[in-house]
């Protein structure tokens, strides 16, 4: 398969993706007798349109640059009921404000957090698998889900620390 395919596959899933978080979003909206409004749905929108981690107020901010009418509170608000409807996980990786990342179709990974710059970067070991299942074998544990992050230095990696070791 050409690059040029893989690309198109790749978007095709995204959009598939995209579709599925969408009607997903509506079905709870309207289970819980919330508005379905344009600015709740344009918020999902973006958020599924990118794979970076991301604040709140990043997100108003990058809405606003590209003239969404959506007001703080309106993602905030959004924000919290896309997490309880399991389309976005919410991170508290130690700092005071917290990292959000979409997770409908997004597989499972665990994150190391660089403490001089705040990175973020995603890792995915099939070992850390096989000793989720182990232990819930071994304990007779139904685990749904996990959380690992590990938290350290890039060591040069990024700016903050390439200064340092000059």
């Amino acid at each position: 398969m050409s690059d040029h395919s893989q690309r198109i596959a790749r978007e095709e899933v995204e959009e598939q993706i995209l579709r599925e978080a969408l009607r997903i979003f509506n079905a709870h909206l309207e289970a819980n007798q919330l508005r379905r409004t344009p600015e709740r749905f344009a918020i999902l929108e973006e958020i599924y349109r990118n794979t970076e981690h991301f604040d709140a107020e990043g997100l108003y901010i990058h809405m606003k640059n590209n003239n969404y009418r959506v007001s703080r509170a309106t993602v905030y608000n959004t924000l919290e009921l896309l997490v309880n409807c399991d389309l976005v996980r919410k991170h508290q990786f130690g700092k005071n404000q917290a990292q959000y990342e979409r997770s409908y179709g997004y597989k499972q990974h665990d994150h190391l957090i660089c403490l001089d710059c705040g990175s973020v970067i995603e890792f995915c070991d099939p070992r850390i698998q096989q000793i989720k299942d182990m232990m819930g074998d071994i304990l007779k544990f139904k685990i749904h889900h996990h959380s690992l992050t590990l938290y350290g230095e890039c060591n040069g990696a990024c700016q903050k620390t390439a200064q340092v070791l000059k």
